[in-house]
């Protein structure tokens, strides 16, 4: 029997635990859910039913009913919420922009500098402070504790919309659509210089940076890191900058900053990937000051993520949310808008 923990998705990995079982060449026929029960440590019945019911669990690449039948030689794999850590999260009075909520989750609109969870050098002022103290208004909080269910993250500078799970079926469920790479997720940027074309696709495996651990690298020959690919489209070209809109067919960490870093457009104003500098146009004058008027207004890279689409896991439908650019990002905009026109 072979069973492994893998890493097999995206950034979100490590708010989940990935498995692939390789049953025996002698394995008699034995119910699915019977079956898991046996071979994932710590795992409770409940969890597994409802990675079951969620179409987290694939045997062969395919989602399957519990009472399946586990044959020698198949293979099964599955994605499961982490169990909680021991870390005390502290519920904080913190405004959250929420855009939806009903019982099983929320959609909340993230500003630039909020970071989403706590970790080391911000233990406090999260969003996920932030939601402890929402949930424990909650009658419908999840068994009494009100813990909101992190199903993914953006960075701490970037804005823009999260999908927060509320019970632990609804985690599992969108847990398999990111994991299938079937959430439809839609950013904007604002771009140093003018991409070669229109529309385009960046491929290249995302990997930690043997120079820096915080930033990643991208390395084509595939020879570290994770496949990555996102698919970008000029909206609005302005001479020394670009308004682009990306979706990601992966969810790497520091995905669209460093593919953008990658072909020579880095994100406007993203210190980690070289954009706080100026990088196109003359480094004096008007120019220099309205550049640097830009930076001020923005605490970080000009990167908002703009809608997010996903299958409801209770309505089974397909739901769509979309928020707009922050203020000052469409101040940033303007200005850069104003000065090309006045060329």
């Amino acid at each position: 029997m072979s069973v492994e923990l893998v890493d097999i998705a995206s950034e979100e990995d490590d708010l989940f635990e990935h498995y692939r079982i390789v049953a025996d060449k002698g394995q008699s026929l034995m119910r699915l859910d019977k079956f898991l029960n046996l071979h994932v440590a710590n795992a409770s019945r409940t969890k597994i039913q409802n990675g079951i019911e969620a179409e987290a669990v694939k045997v062969n690449g395919q989602p399957t009913k519990a009472s399946y039948k586990v044959k020698p030689l198949d293979v099964i794999t599955l994605s499961l919420p982490e169990p909680p850590r021991d870390t005390e999260i502290i519920p904080e009075d913190i405004p959250i922009n929420i855009v939806y909520e009903d019982d099983v989750l929320m959609i909340v609109n993230k500003p630039a500098g909020m970071v989403v969870h706590p970790a080391y050098g911000n233990w406090t002022g999260t969003l996920i402070n932030a939601l402890v103290y929402h949930f424990q208004q909650l009658p419908t909080g999840r068994n009494g504790e009100g813990r909101p269910g992190l199903v993914h993250r953006i960075d701490k500078d970037t804005s823009g919309l999260l999908v927060i799970a509320k019970t632990e079926f609804a985690m599992t469920f969108l847990a398999s659509q990111f994991a299938d790479h079937s959430i439809e997720r839609t950013y904007h940027a604002l771009i140093w210089g003018e991409p070669k074309v229109d529309k385009g696709t960046v491929t290249g495996h995302i990997g930690r940076s043997v120079r820096d651990r915080r930033v990643m690298d991208v390395y084509v020959d595939g020879s570290q890191g994770k496949h990555a690919v996102t698919h970008y489209e000029v909206i609005k070209p302005m001479r020394y900058v670009s308004m682009i809109k990306c979706n990601l067919e992966t969810g790497r960490t520091h995905q669209i900053r460093a593919h953008m870093k990658h072909i020579g457009h880095p994100i406007f104003n993203d210190p980690m990937y070289g954009g706080d500098k100026i990088l196109r146009g003359v480094s004096s004058g008007s120019y220099k000051a309205m550049v640097e008027k830009g930076f001020s207004l923005i605490p970080g890279q000009a990167l908002h993520a703009k809608s997010l689409g996903f299958i409801h896991p209770t309505t089974r439908q397909w739901i769509q949310f979309e928020t707009e650019l922050p203020e000052n990002f469409r101040a940033i905009l303007e200005k850069w808008e104003n000065y090309v026109n006045s060329q």
